[in-house]
């Protein structure tokens, strides 16, 4: 997954519907009752644009902004630059150890939970992370995204290769929510040989496991077909949050 994410700067200029997504959390964020000084962890910060949207909302207190990925990480820092109270650590926001500066009092994430191979166990290890009264709340995918290149693939008798996401009511199963909400961006792309340079970009090119690459003339007729439908690709993103026991 760094190999994919290694493209730092092409990430950001393909990034619309993230940027618009980070910033409508950041906004649900900024509207939660929060400590005055809390203790913020941010999984998987990409380039910054929720770090950057949180600020903007004026989250303080004690950041520890993370990334599996130290080129994000660098950029994400060069976005936001250094203030006092935010830390900059590659972590491994499935897998990796409880950070010193747990517990926190907001655990945030914006379009990284997807790429989880067992959210409801990583919801969990992070649900362990909180203080008391603590929140998670994430946006993630749901199966919705990317309906109108599966729906070309299909009627070509085909399958897509694009990697397969649970329901939005899956989803909502994972652990007891506070909230669960459900957004869809659709993004117009110019044609489909552009919808998979941005999905390359982005780090949503790699193939679903065991999926066997299209020949060259059925990938020609799926993106005639796609393109003929107007080359426009929806992503269905669900909003979870969490809340621990305030005691």
């Amino acid at each position: 997954m760094d190999a994919a994410f290694s493209g730092a700067h092409e990430y950001d200029r393909h990034a619309r519907v993230q940027a618009r997504v980070a910033r409508r959390l950041a906004e649900r964020v900024g509207a939660l009752d929060l400590p005055d000084a809390p203790r913020v962890l941010e999984i998987g910060c990409g380039t910054g644009l929720l770090t950057e949207a949180l600020i903007a909302q004026g989250v303080g207190g004690e950041w520890l902004v993370s990334d599996l990925s130290p080129a994000m990480l660098e950029r994400c820092r060069a976005r936001v630059g250094e203030a006092p109270g935010r830390e900059f650590a590659v972590l491994d926001g499935e897998h990796g150890a409880r950070p010193q500066q747990a517990p926190f009092d907001l655990i945030v994430s914006s379009l990284t939970f997807q790429w989880f191979g067992d959210k409801a166990a990583a919801v969990a290890r992070l649900m362990d992370w909180l203080a008391p009264g603590g929140r998670l709340i994430f946006t993630t995918l749901a199966s919705g995204t990317f309906a109108e290149w599966r729906a070309a693939h299909s009627a070509e008798g085909l399958v897509a290769g694009t990697p397969g996401f649970p329901s939005a009511a899956d989803l909502g199963t994972m652990h007891p929510m506070q909230e669960i909400i459900v957004d869809r961006e659709v993004e117009e792309h110019g044609s489909a040989r552009e919808f998979l340079r941005a999905l390359k970009a982005i780090g949503a090119g790699t193939a679903a496991a065991r999926h066997r690459p299209l020949s060259p003339g059925a990938l020609r007729r799926v993106m005639a077909r796609f393109e003929r439908a107007g080359a426009s690709a929806t992503y269905e993103v669900v909003t979870c949050h969490c809340r621990k026991a305030a005691s």
